[in-house]
């Protein structure tokens, strides 16, 4: 048997992370021959690649977004299947960041190592759980890699927006929340905390949400903002893309409440900049104590840590007397926002709606 060292294994190549054994990279930020997902974000998941490997519903994500042709060619991969790629195995297993997502663990020989891709150990109720991987080397995301960000728990958040609801019944709640992950996530914790009406959807948040009811989610009654008379959407709650919620399109609603579901939302100066009036603290990200605590548990010797604040969660881990560094990778935490654009529905709300969905940059959280 071959002692194998990390770096024979999985190595940081300017196109992502590269297994020379196996013949693939692990979301690859530009086109390869073999890419490996592990969820449908498009900073992790882009077009092109001869070959895509992914769950079936990053798979799914992926075709909403880029259409039939976004691949050479797919392989839908479960929860916990061997495939073996090369002289290397591969196994997907859940990451509790959004529907499909997951962590690949990378097995050779002596060794294994886990990339975490996004991932969060908080319940969700619209994807699989977090699941541990013990392993020898993780390469964790570092999002919200410092000690001040403690998300607490997104069940709260959401009492803060039913509380505004109710204390103001004559003006609309928008609610800005990233289309794929985090606009179902809320309608969930909503409809968890009793809330029965229905609930509005900005024309980019109807293709994949819908889709998560197509998996079973339950998300309860849903409808489309477009059309519907001002003074009916007085007291009413509306999910849309953050960019949507400081754009002409609020217009539409009766005196709104603007609301950001989003991590980044417990520095407070963010969501003063952004004239967000009811920030909500609800990540897909682990938060701090999640990260801390994830690493600790999988065993691991050894870290590698990616996209966020990379130098806090290094020292650390050095504290803990593991061996850790950061890979600098370029390009990921840029999650592109634009949706699959509605068919042209001929006036012009639509046209101003089929805009708004092409244009959020911003970073998933």
């Amino acid at each position: 048997m071959r002692w194998m060292r990390p770096q024979d294994l999985l190595l940081p190549t300017p196109a992502g992370l590269c297994c020379k054994l196996g013949g693939f990279h692990i979301d690859p930020v530009r086109p390869v021959a073999r890419a490996l997902i592990t969820h449908g974000h498009s900073d992790h998941a882009r077009a092109g690649h001869g070959a895509v490997l992914a769950t079936q519903e990053t798979l799914d994500m992926m075709r909403l977004r880029y259409g039939e042709n976004f691949a050479g060619a797919t392989q839908a991969v479960a929860y916990g299947e061997e495939v073996r790629l090369g002289e290397v195995s591969v196994k997907f297993h859940p990451a509790g960041h959004v529907l499909g997502s997951a962590q690949i663990a990378v097995s050779c020989e002596n060794l294994r190592i886990v990339a975490s891709g996004d991932y969060k150990d908080a319940t969700d109720p619209t994807c699989a759980p977090f699941e541990l991987v013990p392993c020898d080397v993780f390469i964790t995301e570092a999002t919200f890699g410092l000690p001040v960000f403690r998300h607490g728990h997104a069940a709260d958040e959401v009492k803060k927006l039913l509380a505004s609801v109710a204390l103001f019944p004559e003006r609309a709640h928008l609610v800005g929340a990233y289309s794929l992950g985090k606009a179902q996530r809320v309608i969930a914790l909503l409809r968890e905390a009793g809330y029965d009406a229905p609930i509005y959807l900005h024309g980019a948040m109807e293709a994949i949400t819908y889709y998560y009811q197509s998996r079973g989610i339950p998300l309860g009654e849903l409808r489309p903002a477009r059309g519907v008379k001002k003074a009916e959407l007085a007291g009413t709650i509306t999910l849309a893309p953050p960019s949507a919620i400081a754009d002409v399109w609020t217009r539409r609603f009766p005196d709104p409440v603007t609301a950001f579901a989003s991590g980044w939302m417990r520095v407070r100066a963010r969501a003063r900049q952004g004239g967000i009036e009811l920030p909500l603290v609800i990540s897909d990200h682990a938060d701090w104590d999640g990260l801390t605590a994830t690493i600790a548990a999988t065993g691991a010797g050894e870290i590698w840590v990616t996209h966020g604040q990379e130098d806090a969660l290094v020292h650390w881990c050095k504290s803990k007397g593991l061996a850790a560094r950061p890979l600098d990778l370029v390009g990921y935490g840029d999650e592109d926002e634009s949706e699959p654009q509605p068919k042209a529905r001929g006036n012009e709300e639509g046209s101003q709606e089929g805009s708004q969905e092409g244009s959020e940059q911003g970073s998933e959280a």
